[in-house]
C-alpha cells in the first residue's frame, strides 16, 4: 500500500527552509540521560559492556538523537489528555475495572492473532486510487475530476470545505465542485484525497466512544500530519514519510474505540490511569502492526515504534523525534484550545528544541481537509 502512495501522491520535495527567527526561549537544556564512555577497554574486549550508541556519538550528534520532549512534559499532557479525553476530573483510580480488563484482554487477543488490526481499518474506496491516478497527469481535465468527485459525497463536501476555507477572504463563496477544484490545485486535492482516504467512518450507530473520540483524535492525527510535513524538508526527512506516520500514530487506538463500544455497551465507564497507561502501549503496538502489515517503510514503522518510552541512552531516529514532538505539541494545542491548559505557559516548552515554537504555530488550526 505504501508503496502504490508513494507512486501515486508524491511530488517534487519542498526546498529547505531558513530557520525561524523567533521560538520560544528554552529554559534550562535536558539532563543528559546518556551515560558517559566508561574507562578504557581491558586486554580482553569481552570484559568490558559495549558503549550505548549516544554515548559513542559527540555530545552534539547525541543530543540529536535523543527524545526531544522531557519525560515530564509528556507525563503532564498525557495526564491532562487523558483526563479530557475521557471526561473524568482525576485518574479514576490505579486499578482496572472489569470492562478495562475486558478491553485489554481483546486487544490483546488481536495483538496474538495471526490476523493483524489492519482488517478493522476502513480501507481505500476504488474511488480514491481513480482519482489519484487522474492527477499524477499534469494535463489532468478538471471537468472530468470534478465529474468524478461528484459521485462521493464525502469527497463534494471536503472539496468545497477546503476551497471555501483557502479563499474565504474574497468574500466570494464556492459552491461548484469544478470551480473548488481549480482553487485547489493538484498538490492541494493530492493531500486531501490521500486524507479522506485515511479518515475513519462514524455514523449514526456508532458507540459512545467512537461518537465522541474518533473525530478527536482524527482533528489531532490530522492536524500533526499537516504540520509535520511542513517541518519535514528542513530536518532532511521525507515528507510524505511524516505525513503518513503522523496520519497514522493514532490508528490504534481509533480501531479500539469499537472494542470499549462493544464491552461498555455505550456507557462511559473507563479511563483510569492505569487502563490509559497500558492501552497507550497496546494500540501503539497495533499501530506498528499495522503499518508493517501496509508494507509503510522501515523508517514510518521505526518513527511509530519509538513512540513508546524514554529508555535511558535511547537514540531516536529524526522521524522519530519529529513525530513525538508533533504528537506533544499538537496535545498541548487541542487542550490550550479546550481552556484546560493556559496558553503562553513556558513550562511547557522547557527542554524543546528550538524549531518548537514554529511547529507550534503550524498546529494553530492546521487542517488538510
Amino acid at each position: 500500500m505504501y508503496r502504490w502512495l508513494r507512486r501515486l501522491i508524491s511530488g517534487p520535495a519542498a526546498p529547505a527552509r531558513q530557520a525561524p527567527t523567533t521560538h520560544v526561549p528554552p529554559a534550562a537544556p535536558m539532563p543528559d540521560s546518556a551515560p558517559g564512555p566508561g574507562p578504557a577497554a581491558p586486554a580482553v574486549p569481552a570484559a568490558a559492556p559495549a558503549p550505548t550508541a549516544a554515548a559513542a556519538m559527540p555530545a552534539a550528534d547525541a543530543r540529536k538523537t535523543r527524545p526531544p520532549v522531557p519525560f515530564e512534559l509528556l507525563d503532564l499532557a498525557g495526564t491532562a489528555w487523558n483526563a479530557w479525553l475521557f471526561g473524568r476530573a482525576d485518574e479514576g483510580g490505579l486499578e482496572l475495572n472489569a470492562h478495562e480488563a475486558q478491553v485489554l484482554e481483546t486487544l490483546a487477543a488481536i495483538l496474538s492473532s495471526q490476523q493483524s488490526g489492519a482488517a478493522l481499518v476502513r480501507r481505500m474506496p476504488g474511488l480514491i486510487p481513480q482519482l489519484l491516478q487522474s492527477l499524477r497527469s499534469e494535463t489532468f481535465s478538471g471537468s472530468a475530476l470534478s465529474r468524478t468527485i461528484s459521485s462521493d459525497v464525502v469527497l463534494v463536501a471536503a472539496v468545497i470545505r477546503l476551497a471555501n476555507s483557502c479563499y474565504q477572504t474574497t468574500g466570494a463563496s464556492v459552491t461548484s465542485v469544478e470551480q473548488a477544484v481549480i482553487l485547489i490545485g493538484q498538490e492541494g486535492l493530492r493531500q486531501l484525497i490521500t486524507t479522506v482516504a485515511f479518515r475513519p467512518i462514524i455514523d449514526v450507530h456508532s458507540g459512545y466512544y467512537v461518537r465522541r473520540l474518533a473525530p478527536i483524535l482524527w482533528e489531532h492525527s490530522e492536524r500533526c500530519a499537516v504540520a509535520a510535513r511542513k517541518m519535514a524538508p528542513a530536518l532532511g526527512i521525507e515528507p510524505f514519510d511524516a505525513f503518513l506516520a503522523a496520519l497514522l500514530q493514532n490508528v490504534g487506538l481509533t480501531v479500539a474505540l469499537r472494542s470499549m463500544d462493544q464491552v461498555t455497551k455505550g456507557e462511559p465507564q473507563l479511563g483510569s490511569g492505569v487502563f490509559w497507561a497500558q492501552l497507550g502501549r497496546d494500540t501503539r503496538r497495533l499501530s506498528v502492526s499495522i503499518a508493517r502489515e501496509w508494507n509503510f517503510p522501515e523508517s514510518v514503522v521505526r518513527a511509530l515504534d519509538e513512540q513508546g518510552g524514554m529508555r535511558k541512552g535511547a537514540v531516536m531516529s529524526p522521524l522519530g523525534r519529529l513525530l513525538m514532538l508533533v504528537d506533544y505539541l499538537g496535545k498541548l494545542r487541542v487542550l490550550v484550545e479546550q481552556g484546560v491548559l493556559e496558553d503562553g505557559d513556558a513550562r511547557l516548552f522547557a527542554g524543546l528544541p528550538g524549531d518548537a515554537a514554529e511547529c507550534y504555530a503550524l498546529l494553530e488550526g492546521t487542517r488538510s481537509a
